[in-house]
């Protein structure tokens, strides 16, 4: 098993110069004086109702309001997130397509290979929203109910338990590598079949079909509740707000374990800076709104403060991160 101290970061090198320059370079000429001077839309990567989709709802009024033109919510799920970044990177860039995606934005440009766009050199990362963490699960079935004792049970049998995730490249997929590399455990990927949703993922944790899995904690809440998956630990440094009584993964067993799930807006390559940076402005305002910070905090989320050029860095640095642990895990894009 190898160790995280491997660096190296392919498709991530030169990008955070490149992404720099896609906001310098873009020309102020074509961005409209009066914008925005129509409807904008905010796709959401990942299906109606979950964590995403709620998010990019709550930011949608005040930044209507703010921007003084309607923000339609659009949904485009699929392919771990790939389908709506898709179809936002083939947009005009002109500030009326916008992208509401995870953190899966920056990891598939190690971890998937020949995607239809880049994830890094396609888009302007434009402002971050909230990050929280994952819950780390396992089936009722299992008899598992603390990350020792999966630990321990993974050690003795080796490359026997399976973990689920919600696809190659995604930020449920880097986390258990990264889970298993940090405990020196051996399991089988069990990535989901086509057309599978995380909704499928988690069923296949509560029938037994897999082991383990991490996933957002609002979707996996109601089997918790209800006994079908117990929650081992949340991958953050602190405790969440939702399940107060499960104790972080660090505290649980696994000293220094942390990552968290974080969410951004990224428009197309070249939309121009004024715009760029209106909407940054305006997202991070919106964000300030006490009423919208302080809902977002009871519900498990922590508001990123950053600016644009932060955001944009930050993002590289998600890259460049998930290619240490694909390295030190062996992994080859898929």
């Amino acid at each position: 098993m190898k160790t995280l101290t491997v660096l190296e970061s392919p498709r991530c090198v030169g990008n955070l110069l490149l992404a720099a320059l896609a906001v310098l370079g873009a020309s102020p000429a074509s961005a409209q004086n009066a914008y925005p001077a129509k409807p904008i839309r905010l796709i959401v990567a990942l299906p109606a109702g979950g964590p995403t989709d709620i998010l990019a709802r709550l930011i949608a009024q005040p930044l209507s309001v703010s921007l003084g033109q309607p923000i339609v919510v659009d949904n485009r799920p699929g392919a771990g997130g790939n389908i709506g970044a898709e179809l936002v990177a083939k947009s005009p860039a002109d500030g009326y397509t916008l992208l509401v995606n995870t953190s899966a934005q920056a990891y598939s440009a190690v971890l998937v290979k020949n995607l239809p766009y880049d994830p890094l050199k396609d888009f302007i990362a434009v402002a971050p929203l909230t990050s929280q963490p994952y819950v780390l699960v396992s089936g009722k079935s299992s008899g598992i109910t603390t990350v020792r004792e999966l630990i321990a049970v993974a050690k003795v049998n080796p490359g026997g338990l399976k973990f689920g995730s919600t696809g190659i490249g995604t930020g449920t997929h880097l986390g258990l590598v990264k889970f298993n590399l940090q405990a020196g455990i051996e399991a089988a990927h069990v990535p989901p079949r086509p057309g599978d949703a995380i909704t499928d993922v988690i069923a296949n944790a509560v029938a037994g079909r897999t082991t383990y899995m991490m996933a957002p904690i609002q979707l996996a809440l109601a089997d918790i509740r209800a006994g079908r998956l117990r929650a081992l630990g949340v991958t953050t440094k602190k405790r969440s707000s939702l399940l107060p009584e499960v104790p972080t993964i660090a505290e649980a067993g696994l000293a220094g374990f942390d990552y968290p799930i974080w969410y951004g807006v990224w428009v197309p390559a070249g939309t121009p800076a004024e715009v760029v940076d209106k909407l940054a402005k305006d997202i991070t305002r919106a964000l300030a709104r006490p009423d919208l910070r302080d809902w977002l905090v009871k519900h498990g989320g922590d508001p990123m403060n950053m600016t644009q050029p932060e955001f944009a860095r930050f993002v590289v640095s998600e890259c460049e991160n998930a290619a240490r642990i694909a390295k030190a895990a062996g992994i080859k894009p898929q």
